[in-house]
């Protein structure tokens, strides 16, 4: 019994096969061991390197300074100064609780907000929580060795000139592109190409190897066409202008005749943009390139010159604008402030009548207006490469009613920006050639000559009459011939031209013997008792001017008036000072301002009672 019962235990119990499942066990599991390190090791190895890598291994950007912006004579007008900004791995942070309300209290954050954004940004390794700091208080952030913590170079923009020349230039974002005017506009060519560098950190985040992969590039300067010395002085004679008059607004563009060169340009209302934050978008709008006026008066020496381009008259045709108004279906035109009578074409400028305007576009066919006038880039880009520049509204003859070439040869009916106004008369000053304006110190675009030389000469010499004897003798400059022509145009609402609402213009040339300068100013709704462009602009364009001039050592060219003022004893502060108007010219002004009043509102968009006027 025993015996038999030991056999059947060990037959039960076979040692041989237990050790073959056994072995055969083993031996699986090294084959799947093997298989997997053959995985890990060359099937799959570039993720588990990828995955070790990302503990201790990082790329990071180097940032590069956004190039300098400067004016034509090399002053700064847009620089970058380094700044740091602190940012965080959430992960890594949240695992050293204890040093949040450290972080909190070095940053200046309350503790709640501070652990309310790293809970929000838990899944990731990378948040900004300071940008743009001072690298001094970055640092002190840094000496505090909390865990995921670490500071990144950056940089600012700074715009010394500030209001001045903020619709210029205007301004960069968090991250130092370019948002509006010219930093926009050369946004690729400033911002440079950032490197980048693989640095190694241990586990308490320390760098302890670092690699350049890349070298930044940093970004090109840029060197404008402004003189920030004529800037700073448009700027506050327009200004001095809008408080005076108690207008809404105003915009300045001042250009290089021979080159196209935009030496000055200014709009107010403006803003800082180095305190973007909080202006409204309305604000940073460059209105000398965006926002559209009826040219009122300041069209007649375009009408006159395409007049006398294509021979419907000389300068010595007589014009009879008696008497004195003109009907044109239901509307009526009027001169003011008085009947001209019998006029030539440069009594026409200088009296700025409506009716002699309306009856010289009347002797050209409409086809051959439209075109000498769009020739002057009314209708068209002035390819300046200012974003957002406007074309303007010049309808074609197709799209013309009834009265549009009539209220058109004097401003009306049509819709310009400063800056084509300027370059217009720019042309004019130029001998008929037509550039391109341009915000860039010598990039001298190629003119288009579209008058011939002598009639863009007879033009400015008719507008120096206005000056001299018409509506705008605020505009003068001692020592030099202005030419110029004033303009008052109804500002159109939602029911017509609106009464007692008006843009005031004037726009110029000088000297006007070999013009240096082209000026445009116009004033948005002055509500000081002064609307008309020869009271209310002509004077700003004095005082700019005259400084302008000086500034860049522009020869006077007429000796003779200022030996006169020598002589008499009145050079020094009197010689500058503006010239006073006849008190009979300043009574006739206001009592035009008058009648003005007194004419009922048309509620139509064309015409208005009363065209563009000095």
């Amino acid at each position: 019994m025993n015996g038999s019962g030991r056999n059947r235990a060990r037959n039960s119990f076979n040692l041989r096969r237990r050790l073959q499942w056994v072995g055969l066990a083993l031996g699986l599991c090294s084959v799947s061991l093997v298989g997997r390190a053959a995985y890990v090791q060359i099937i799959n190895s570039d993720f588990y390197q990828r995955q070790g890598e990302a503990r201790y291994l990082r790329e990071l950007p180097i940032n590069t300074s956004r190039g300098m912006i400067t004016d034509r004579n090399g002053e700064p007008v847009a620089v970058s100064t380094p700044v740091a900004s602190i940012w965080v791995n959430p992960q890594e942070l949240l695992r050293a609780p204890d040093r949040i309300p450290e972080l909190a209290t070095a940053l200046g954050m309350p503790l709640d907000e501070l652990s309310s954004k790293l809970s929000q940004k838990s899944d990731k390794e990378f948040m900004f929580l300071r940008r743009r700091i001072n690298p001094d208080d970055a640092e002190k952030v840094v000496a505090l060795k909390i865990p995921g913590v670490a500071s990144q170079r950056e940089f600012r923009r700074f715009y010394p000139q500030g209001e001045a020349m903020a619709h210029v230039l205007g301004f960069t974002n968090i991250d130092d592109r370019g948002q509006e005017g010219l930093e926009l506009a050369f946004d690729e060519w400033l911002r440079g190409k950032p490197g980048a560098k693989r640095v190694i950190r241990n586990r308490k985040g320390e760098t302890v190897e670092s690699d350049l992969l890349r070298a930044a590039e940093p970004g090109k300067d840029l060197t404008l066409s402004i003189d920030r010395r004529i800037q700073f002085l448009a700027f506050k004679e327009l200004r001095n202008a809008l408080i005076e008059n108690k207008a809404a607004g105003g915009s300045m563009v001042i250009m290089d005749v021979a080159t196209g060169e935009i030496l000055a340009m200014v709009n107010l209302p403006t803003y800082n943009p180095n305190s973007v934050g909080g202006t409204a978008p309305d604000t940073r709008r460059n209105r000398a390139v965006t926002d559209l006026v009826e040219p009122g008066s300041t069209m007649k020496p375009i009408t006159i010159a395409s007049a006398l381009q294509t021979g419907a008259v000389t300068k010595d045709t007589i014009i009879d604008t008696n008497p004195g108004y003109m009907s044109l279906g239901r509307y009526t035109i009027k001169d003011v402030p008085r009947n001209n009578g019998v006029l030539n074409v440069t009594g026409v400028i200088t009296r700025s009548s409506n009716i002699g305007a309306a009856k010289i576009a009347a002797k050209m066919p409409d086809q051959a207006f439209y075109d000498s006038v769009h020739s002057f880039g009314y209708g068209s880009s002035p390819n300046s490469g200012f974003p957002g520049e406007s074309a303007g509204v010049f309808p074609r003859p197709a799209r013309w009613s009834g009265p549009s070439k009539t209220t058109m040869s004097y401003g009306y009916g049509l819709n310009v920006t400063p800056l084509q106004i300027a370059t217009a008369y720019s042309a004019l000053g130029n001998g008929g050639k037509l550039i391109a304006p341009t915000f860039v110190k010598g990039q001298h675009n190629e003119g288009k000559q579209i008058i011939d030389e002598k009639v863009a000469r007879e033009v400015v010499a008719m507008m120096e009459t206005v000056v001299t004897q018409g509506g705008a003798k605020g505009a003068a400059v001692l020592g030099y011939h202005v030419a110029g022509k004033t303009g008052t145009a109804r500002k159109a609402g939602p029911g017509g031209y609106e009464r007692g609402h008006y843009n005031s213009l004037f726009a110029g040339v000088v000297p006007a013997s070999n013009p240096r300068f082209a000026t445009v100013i116009v004033i948005n709704d002055p509500q000081a008792g002064k609307y008309y462009g020869g009271l209310v602009s002509a004077p700003v364009f004095h005082n700019v001017m005259q400084g302008a001039l000086r500034l860049m050592d522009v020869q006077p060219d007429d000796i003779d008036a200022w030996l006169a003022a020598q002589q008499s004893g009145k050079l020094g502060h009197a010689a500058s000072s503006l010239p006073t108007p006849p008190a009979e010219a300043a009574n006739a002004l206001d009592a035009a301002a008058e009648i003005d009043a007194a004419l009922p509102t048309v509620h139509a968009p064309l015409p208005p009672p009363q065209g563009g006027t000095q």
